[in-house]
Protein backbone atom coordinates (compact mmCIF):
# COMPACT_ATOMS: atom_id res chain seq x y z
CA UNK A 1 0.00 0.00 0.00
CA UNK A 2 1.01 3.35 -0.62
CA UNK A 3 1.55 5.98 1.88
CA UNK A 4 -1.32 8.19 0.41
CA UNK A 5 -3.38 4.92 0.99
CA UNK A 6 -2.49 4.29 4.68
CA UNK A 7 -3.63 7.64 5.59
CA UNK A 8 0.24 9.50 5.95
CA UNK A 9 1.04 12.14 4.16
CA UNK A 10 4.04 11.61 1.27
CA UNK A 11 6.62 13.66 1.16
CA UNK A 12 5.34 15.78 -2.01
CA UNK A 13 2.40 16.82 0.47
CA UNK A 14 4.35 17.83 3.47
CA UNK A 15 6.79 19.99 1.00
CA UNK A 16 3.21 21.91 -0.14
CA UNK A 17 2.75 22.33 3.34
CA UNK A 18 3.35 26.36 4.39
CA UNK A 19 6.71 27.13 5.83
CA UNK A 20 6.73 29.77 8.84
CA UNK A 21 9.11 31.45 11.31
CA UNK A 22 7.88 31.64 14.72
CA UNK A 23 7.18 35.24 15.12
CA UNK A 24 5.11 34.64 11.62
CA UNK A 25 2.53 32.51 13.25
CA UNK A 26 -1.03 34.46 14.23
CA UNK A 27 -4.21 34.61 14.95
CA UNK A 28 -5.19 33.98 11.39
CA UNK A 29 -2.64 30.81 10.98
CA UNK A 30 -5.00 28.71 14.06
CA UNK A 31 -6.47 25.78 12.83
CA UNK A 32 -3.76 25.42 10.11
CA UNK A 33 -1.00 23.27 9.49
CA UNK A 34 2.54 24.97 8.91
CA UNK A 35 5.87 23.82 8.90
CA UNK A 36 8.64 24.82 11.01
CA UNK A 37 12.86 24.28 10.81
CA UNK A 38 14.86 25.12 14.27
CA UNK A 39 16.34 24.16 17.46
CA UNK A 40 15.11 22.51 20.14
CA UNK A 41 15.93 24.77 23.12
CA UNK A 42 14.24 22.99 26.06
CA UNK A 43 12.67 19.29 26.56
CA UNK A 44 9.66 19.30 29.79
CA UNK A 45 9.11 15.62 29.39
CA UNK A 46 5.48 15.05 31.80
CA UNK A 47 5.14 11.26 31.14
CA UNK A 48 2.68 11.39 28.58
CA UNK A 49 2.98 14.62 27.56
CA UNK A 50 6.29 16.15 26.47
CA UNK A 51 6.49 19.80 25.62
CA UNK A 52 9.42 20.98 23.24
CA UNK A 53 10.53 24.45 22.96
CA UNK A 54 11.83 25.24 19.52
CA UNK A 55 13.37 28.13 18.68
CA UNK A 56 14.57 29.82 15.81
CA UNK A 57 15.89 33.26 14.41
CA UNK A 58 12.21 34.92 14.77
CA UNK A 59 11.92 33.76 18.94
CA UNK A 60 10.32 30.63 20.50
CA UNK A 61 6.97 28.26 19.95
CA UNK A 62 5.68 25.14 22.14
CA UNK A 63 5.40 22.53 20.48
CA UNK A 64 3.03 19.99 22.62
CA UNK A 65 2.62 16.17 22.13
CA UNK A 66 0.13 14.44 24.21
CA UNK A 67 0.81 10.57 24.05
CA UNK A 68 -2.59 9.24 22.95
CA UNK A 69 -2.68 12.30 20.24
CA UNK A 70 0.61 12.65 17.98
CA UNK A 71 1.97 9.96 15.87
CA UNK A 72 3.98 7.48 18.09
CA UNK A 73 7.63 7.78 16.83
CA UNK A 74 7.27 11.53 16.99
CA UNK A 75 5.95 11.02 20.71
CA UNK A 76 9.30 8.54 21.32
CA UNK A 77 11.40 11.19 19.30
CA UNK A 78 10.26 14.11 21.18
CA UNK A 79 11.04 12.54 24.45
CA UNK A 80 14.72 11.29 24.02
CA UNK A 81 15.42 14.72 21.73
CA UNK A 82 18.96 16.26 22.83
CA UNK A 83 18.76 19.93 23.60
CA UNK A 84 20.07 21.83 20.76
CA UNK A 85 19.21 19.21 17.98
CA UNK A 86 17.90 20.17 14.63
CA UNK A 87 14.55 19.42 14.20
CA UNK A 88 11.69 20.27 11.69
CA UNK A 89 8.14 20.25 12.88
CA UNK A 90 4.58 19.66 10.97
CA UNK A 91 1.55 20.55 12.60
CA UNK A 92 -1.53 22.10 13.36
CA UNK A 93 -1.15 25.63 15.12
CA UNK A 94 -3.61 26.06 17.90
CA UNK A 95 -4.69 28.94 20.84
CA UNK A 96 -2.98 28.41 23.87
CA UNK A 97 -2.07 31.37 26.31
CA UNK A 98 0.45 29.98 28.64
CA UNK A 99 2.60 29.08 25.48
CA UNK A 100 5.47 31.26 24.61
CA UNK A 101 3.78 33.78 21.92
CA UNK A 102 0.55 32.52 22.67
CA UNK A 103 0.26 29.59 20.29
CA UNK A 104 1.47 26.14 20.56
CA UNK A 105 1.67 23.44 18.01
CA UNK A 106 0.46 19.74 17.63
CA UNK A 107 2.88 17.84 15.65
CA UNK A 108 2.01 15.44 12.97
CA UNK A 109 5.76 15.24 12.28
CA UNK A 110 8.44 15.49 14.14
CA UNK A 111 12.15 14.61 12.93
CA UNK A 112 15.21 15.35 13.98
CA UNK A 113 17.56 16.46 10.83
CA UNK A 114 20.66 16.13 13.17
CA UNK A 115 21.40 14.98 16.38
CA UNK A 116 23.45 17.33 19.25
CA UNK A 117 25.94 15.86 21.30
CA UNK A 118 25.37 16.04 25.05
CA UNK A 119 26.24 17.81 27.13
CA UNK A 120 26.58 21.16 26.03
CA UNK A 121 29.88 23.67 25.96
CA UNK A 122 27.63 26.06 27.39
CA UNK A 123 24.05 26.58 28.05
CA UNK A 124 22.36 28.47 25.34
CA UNK A 125 19.14 28.58 28.10
CA UNK A 126 21.30 30.92 30.08
CA UNK A 127 20.54 29.19 33.31
CA UNK A 128 23.92 28.51 33.53
CA UNK A 129 25.82 31.24 32.55
CA UNK A 130 28.78 31.16 30.98
CA UNK A 131 33.00 33.09 31.02
CA UNK A 132 32.95 35.86 27.95
CA UNK A 133 36.12 33.59 26.66
CA UNK A 134 34.10 30.23 26.79
CA UNK A 135 31.33 32.12 24.52
CA UNK A 136 33.63 33.10 22.04
CA UNK A 137 35.31 29.95 22.27
CA UNK A 138 32.41 28.12 21.37
CA UNK A 139 30.61 30.99 19.24
CA UNK A 140 28.60 29.03 17.18
CA UNK A 141 26.59 28.34 20.50
CA UNK A 142 26.82 31.49 22.06
CA UNK A 143 25.23 33.18 18.68
CA UNK A 144 21.79 30.54 19.48
CA UNK A 145 21.11 32.87 22.45
CA UNK A 146 18.37 35.26 21.37
CA UNK A 147 19.77 38.32 23.30
CA UNK A 148 23.42 37.61 21.12
CA UNK A 149 21.31 37.11 17.98
CA UNK A 150 19.68 40.39 19.10
CA UNK A 151 23.13 42.81 19.06
CA UNK A 152 23.91 40.98 15.70
CA UNK A 153 20.48 41.66 14.00
CA UNK A 154 20.95 45.31 14.97
CA UNK A 155 24.40 45.63 13.78
CA UNK A 156 23.11 44.47 10.85
CA UNK A 157 20.69 47.53 10.52
CA UNK A 158 23.24 49.65 11.70
CA UNK A 159 25.56 49.15 8.94
CA UNK A 160 22.23 49.19 6.04
CA UNK A 161 21.45 52.17 7.84
CA UNK A 162 24.97 54.10 7.28
CA UNK A 163 24.92 52.95 3.47
CA UNK A 164 21.78 54.13 3.16
CA UNK A 165 22.22 57.41 4.62
CA UNK A 166 25.91 58.21 3.16
CA UNK A 167 24.24 56.88 -0.34
CA UNK A 168 21.35 59.26 0.05
CA UNK A 169 24.45 62.14 0.62
CA UNK A 170 26.04 61.49 -2.82
CA UNK A 171 28.80 59.18 -1.49
CA UNK A 172 30.15 56.45 -3.35
CA UNK A 173 31.21 52.95 -2.20
CA UNK A 174 34.62 51.79 -2.50
CA UNK A 175 37.00 49.19 -1.55
CA UNK A 176 40.74 49.86 -1.13
CA UNK A 177 43.55 47.46 -0.04
CA UNK A 178 44.21 45.86 2.17
CA UNK A 179 47.65 44.45 1.61
CA UNK A 180 50.07 47.51 1.35
CA UNK A 181 53.59 47.71 1.02
CA UNK A 182 54.53 50.62 3.49
CA UNK A 183 52.73 52.07 6.77
CA UNK A 184 49.56 54.48 6.03
CA UNK A 185 50.43 56.44 9.02
CA UNK A 186 53.50 55.80 10.43
CA UNK A 187 54.84 54.03 13.45
CA UNK A 188 55.69 50.92 13.60
CA UNK A 189 52.08 49.29 14.78
CA UNK A 190 51.49 47.26 11.43
CA UNK A 191 51.23 43.75 11.11
CA UNK A 192 53.78 41.96 8.20
CA UNK A 193 53.15 39.31 6.00
CA UNK A 194 55.02 37.01 3.71
CA UNK A 195 54.20 38.54 0.38
CA UNK A 196 56.07 36.25 -2.49
CA UNK A 197 59.54 37.62 -2.27
CA UNK A 198 58.72 40.80 -0.62
CA UNK A 199 57.39 41.69 2.93
CA UNK A 200 54.26 43.51 2.60
CA UNK A 201 51.50 44.75 5.59
CA UNK A 202 47.99 44.57 6.35
CA UNK A 203 46.28 47.80 5.91
CA UNK A 204 45.75 49.72 8.86
CA UNK A 205 43.67 52.50 7.40
CA UNK A 206 42.25 53.29 3.76
CA UNK A 207 43.18 56.93 4.43
CA UNK A 208 45.99 57.03 1.80
CA UNK A 209 44.37 55.57 -0.99
CA UNK A 210 40.74 57.19 -0.28
CA UNK A 211 42.52 60.71 -0.51
CA UNK A 212 43.81 59.76 -3.74
CA UNK A 213 40.64 59.11 -5.03
CA UNK A 214 39.53 62.68 -4.18
CA UNK A 215 42.00 63.77 -7.02
CA UNK A 216 40.10 61.23 -9.52
CA UNK A 217 37.05 63.39 -9.12
CA UNK A 218 34.80 60.87 -7.34
CA UNK A 219 34.55 63.96 -4.86
CA UNK A 220 32.72 61.56 -2.31
CA UNK A 221 33.72 58.23 -1.24
CA UNK A 222 33.17 55.66 1.70
CA UNK A 223 33.99 52.43 2.61
CA UNK A 224 33.03 49.57 5.16
CA UNK A 225 35.42 47.18 5.17
CA UNK A 226 38.44 45.58 8.04
CA UNK A 227 41.22 47.54 9.29
CA UNK A 228 44.36 46.12 11.01
CA UNK A 229 46.07 47.38 14.13
CA UNK A 230 49.36 45.91 15.49
CA UNK A 231 48.78 47.37 18.96
CA UNK A 232 49.26 45.67 22.08
CA UNK A 233 45.92 46.70 24.28
CA UNK A 234 44.34 44.14 26.25
CA UNK A 235 41.00 46.46 26.65
CA UNK A 236 37.42 45.84 26.77
CA UNK A 237 36.85 48.61 24.08
CA UNK A 238 40.61 47.60 21.75
CA UNK A 239 40.47 44.93 18.65
CA UNK A 240 43.60 44.16 16.32
CA UNK A 241 41.15 43.57 13.60
CA UNK A 242 38.45 46.03 13.70
CA UNK A 243 35.74 47.59 10.60
CA UNK A 244 35.94 50.69 9.80
CA UNK A 245 33.47 53.24 8.65
CA UNK A 246 35.37 55.87 6.51
CA UNK A 247 34.62 58.98 4.27
CA UNK A 248 36.52 61.41 2.29
CA UNK A 249 35.00 64.55 0.43
CA UNK A 250 35.76 67.09 -1.78
CA UNK A 251 34.99 70.32 -1.44
CA UNK A 252 34.51 69.63 2.56
CA UNK A 253 36.61 71.63 5.40
CA UNK A 254 36.59 69.29 8.98
CA UNK A 255 33.46 71.16 10.28
CA UNK A 256 31.59 70.08 7.17
CA UNK A 257 32.29 66.23 7.74
CA UNK A 258 31.46 67.13 11.26
CA UNK A 259 28.04 67.82 10.48
CA UNK A 260 27.87 64.29 7.95
CA UNK A 261 29.27 62.20 10.91
CA UNK A 262 26.51 63.67 13.71
CA UNK A 263 23.88 63.54 11.18
CA UNK A 264 24.95 60.05 10.25
CA UNK A 265 24.78 59.17 13.86
CA UNK A 266 21.65 60.41 14.37
CA UNK A 267 20.25 58.03 11.56
CA UNK A 268 21.49 55.35 13.28
CA UNK A 269 19.95 55.85 15.93
CA UNK A 270 16.27 56.20 14.34
CA UNK A 271 16.59 53.40 11.95
CA UNK A 272 17.35 51.44 15.03
CA UNK A 273 14.81 52.67 16.72
CA UNK A 274 12.22 51.76 13.94
CA UNK A 275 13.32 48.65 12.68
CA UNK A 276 14.77 46.32 15.41
CA UNK A 277 11.84 47.20 17.77
CA UNK A 278 12.29 43.41 18.71
CA UNK A 279 15.60 43.07 18.98
CA UNK A 280 15.81 45.66 21.42
CA UNK A 281 13.12 44.48 23.62
CA UNK A 282 15.33 41.48 23.58
CA UNK A 283 17.83 43.13 25.48
CA UNK A 284 15.37 45.18 27.03
CA UNK A 285 16.99 48.62 25.76
CA UNK A 286 15.09 51.34 24.79
CA UNK A 287 16.95 53.70 22.83
CA UNK A 288 17.30 57.88 23.22
CA UNK A 289 18.00 59.49 19.56
CA UNK A 290 20.38 61.58 20.50
CA UNK A 291 20.18 65.44 19.33
CA UNK A 292 21.96 67.39 17.30
CA UNK A 293 24.54 69.34 16.76
CA UNK A 294 26.19 67.69 19.22
CA UNK A 295 28.27 70.06 21.82
CA UNK A 296 31.96 70.99 20.66
CA UNK A 297 34.88 71.63 23.03
CA UNK A 298 38.77 72.54 22.00
CA UNK A 299 41.44 69.80 23.23
CA UNK A 300 42.53 73.20 25.64
CA UNK A 301 39.24 72.82 27.03
CA UNK A 302 39.01 69.11 27.31
CA UNK A 303 42.83 69.52 29.24
CA UNK A 304 41.02 72.21 31.59
CA UNK A 305 37.97 69.99 32.52
CA UNK A 306 40.74 67.12 33.03
CA UNK A 307 43.03 69.11 35.66
CA UNK A 308 40.02 71.10 37.30
CA UNK A 309 39.35 67.23 38.05
CA UNK A 310 42.95 66.24 39.62
CA UNK A 311 43.84 64.81 35.59
CA UNK A 312 47.24 66.58 34.72
CA UNK A 313 47.91 66.25 31.07
CA UNK A 314 50.68 68.02 29.20
CA UNK A 315 49.99 70.11 26.50
CA UNK A 316 50.91 68.55 23.10
CA UNK A 317 50.00 64.66 24.92
CA UNK A 318 47.08 62.34 24.17
CA UNK A 319 44.15 62.46 26.53
CA UNK A 320 44.49 59.30 28.57
CA UNK A 321 41.56 57.31 29.63
CA UNK A 322 41.40 58.33 33.16
CA UNK A 323 41.27 61.86 32.16
CA UNK A 324 38.81 60.86 29.58
CA UNK A 325 36.34 59.13 32.27
CA UNK A 326 36.74 62.37 34.31
CA UNK A 327 35.35 64.66 30.92
CA UNK A 328 32.62 62.21 30.91
CA UNK A 329 31.66 62.74 34.25
CA UNK A 330 30.66 66.02 32.85
CA UNK A 331 30.10 64.91 28.87
CA UNK A 332 28.15 61.70 29.28
CA UNK A 333 26.84 61.88 25.49
CA UNK A 334 27.61 62.86 21.90
CA UNK A 335 30.35 65.30 21.95
CA UNK A 336 33.65 66.69 19.42
CA UNK A 337 36.83 67.50 20.79
CA UNK A 338 38.20 69.56 18.17
CA UNK A 339 41.40 71.36 17.37
CA UNK A 340 43.82 68.99 18.19
CA UNK A 341 47.80 69.73 18.39
CA UNK A 342 48.96 69.40 15.29
CA UNK A 343 52.23 66.98 16.88
CA UNK A 344 49.61 64.88 17.67
CA UNK A 345 47.88 64.07 15.15
CA UNK A 346 48.81 61.89 11.92
CA UNK A 347 50.65 64.18 9.20
CA UNK A 348 48.03 64.63 6.66
CA UNK A 349 46.24 66.57 9.08
CA UNK A 350 45.71 70.07 7.76
CA UNK A 351 47.31 72.83 10.18
CA UNK A 352 45.67 76.61 10.81
CA UNK A 353 47.62 78.78 8.94
CA UNK A 354 47.35 81.65 11.85
CA UNK A 355 47.94 78.79 14.23
CA UNK A 356 49.92 75.94 12.84
CA UNK A 357 50.67 74.08 15.92
CA UNK A 358 46.97 73.40 16.04
CA UNK A 359 45.40 71.56 13.58
CA UNK A 360 41.76 71.10 11.82
CA UNK A 361 41.30 67.97 13.51
CA UNK A 362 38.54 66.35 16.05
CA UNK A 363 37.32 62.80 17.70
CA UNK A 364 33.70 62.18 18.06
CA UNK A 365 33.61 60.84 22.27
CA UNK A 366 30.20 58.95 23.61
CA UNK A 367 31.51 59.42 27.23
CA UNK A 368 34.96 58.29 27.22
CA UNK A 369 34.51 55.98 24.32
CA UNK A 370 36.19 57.08 21.12
CA UNK A 371 33.90 56.25 18.06
CA UNK A 372 35.73 58.49 15.40
CA UNK A 373 38.52 60.39 14.29
CA UNK A 374 38.55 62.78 11.71
CA UNK A 375 40.36 66.09 10.10
CA UNK A 376 40.22 68.37 6.89
CA UNK A 377 43.31 66.90 5.40
CA UNK A 378 46.68 69.23 3.66
CA UNK A 379 45.63 69.08 -0.53
CA UNK A 380 48.52 70.87 -1.14
CA UNK A 381 51.86 68.99 -2.12
CA UNK A 382 54.63 70.67 -0.53
CA UNK A 383 53.10 71.37 2.87
CA UNK A 384 52.12 67.61 2.84
CA UNK A 385 56.01 66.84 1.89
CA UNK A 386 57.40 68.62 4.48
CA UNK A 387 54.73 67.42 7.33
CA UNK A 388 56.13 64.09 6.30
CA UNK A 389 59.41 65.38 6.91
CA UNK A 390 59.04 66.76 10.06
CA UNK A 391 57.18 62.99 11.56
CA UNK A 392 60.70 61.74 10.66
CA UNK A 393 59.34 59.68 7.37
CA UNK A 394 60.79 59.64 3.68
CA UNK A 395 58.68 60.88 1.21
CA UNK A 396 60.03 58.85 -0.79
CA UNK A 397 58.23 55.97 0.60
CA UNK A 398 54.96 58.01 -0.53
CA UNK A 399 55.28 58.00 -3.91
CA UNK A 400 52.01 56.99 -5.57
CA UNK A 401 50.50 59.01 -2.87
CA UNK A 402 52.19 62.33 -3.08
CA UNK A 403 52.48 62.12 -7.40
CA UNK A 404 48.33 62.44 -6.74
CA UNK A 405 48.69 66.01 -5.29
CA UNK A 406 50.74 67.19 -7.69
CA UNK A 407 47.83 67.57 -10.66
CA UNK A 408 45.06 68.76 -8.95
CA UNK A 409 44.12 67.45 -5.36
CA UNK A 410 40.87 69.26 -4.17
CA UNK A 411 40.70 70.46 -0.60
CA UNK A 412 39.17 67.94 1.40
CA UNK A 413 38.31 66.23 4.76
CA UNK A 414 37.02 63.07 6.22
CA UNK A 415 37.30 60.65 9.35
CA UNK A 416 37.28 57.25 10.38
CA UNK A 417 34.09 55.52 12.20
CA UNK A 418 34.93 52.26 14.16
CA UNK A 419 31.44 50.38 13.45
CA UNK A 420 32.26 48.28 16.26
CA UNK A 421 32.70 50.88 19.05
CA UNK A 422 29.28 52.94 17.49
CA UNK A 423 27.68 49.44 18.06
CA UNK A 424 28.81 48.48 21.85
CA UNK A 425 28.36 52.57 22.58
CA UNK A 426 24.78 52.16 21.66
CA UNK A 427 23.67 48.99 23.07
CA UNK A 428 25.67 49.75 26.51
CA UNK A 429 27.95 46.47 25.77
CA UNK A 430 30.65 46.09 28.68
CA UNK A 431 33.14 44.38 26.18
CA UNK A 432 33.88 45.49 22.43
CA UNK A 433 34.04 41.75 21.56
CA UNK A 434 30.11 40.91 22.33
CA UNK A 435 29.24 42.74 18.96
CA UNK A 436 31.98 41.21 16.99
CA UNK A 437 30.91 37.71 15.61
CA UNK A 438 34.88 36.47 15.60
CA UNK A 439 36.87 39.09 17.50
CA UNK A 440 40.72 38.82 17.33
CA UNK A 441 43.11 40.31 19.87
CA UNK A 442 46.48 39.99 21.09
CA UNK A 443 45.59 36.31 22.36
CA UNK A 444 42.69 35.46 20.33
CA UNK A 445 42.94 34.05 16.56
CA UNK A 446 40.81 30.83 16.80
CA UNK A 447 37.75 30.21 16.18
Amino acid sequence: MSGTEMGVETEAEVEKVERKHTAEIGEEDVGKKVKLYGWVHEVRDHGGLVFVILRDREGFIQVTLPKKKVDPESFKTAKKVHRESVVEVVGVVKAEPKAPGGYEIIPEKFVVLNEADAPLPLDVAEKVPAELDTRLDHRYLDLRKPKVQAIFRIRHCMLQSVRAFLCEEGFIEVNTPKIVSTATEGGTELFPISYFEKEAFLNQSPQLYKQVLMASGLERVFEIGPIFRAEEHNTVRHLNEAVSIDIEASFLDHKGVMDVLERLVKRVYEDVNEKCERYLEWLNLKLEVPETPFERISYDEALEIANRKGESIPWGEDISTPALKLIAEEMPEHYFIMDWPTKSKPFYAMPYEDRPEICKSFDLMKGALELASGAQRIHLHDLLVKRIEECGMNPESFGFYLEAFRYGMPPHAGWGLGADRLLMSMLGLKNIREGVLFPRDRNRLVP
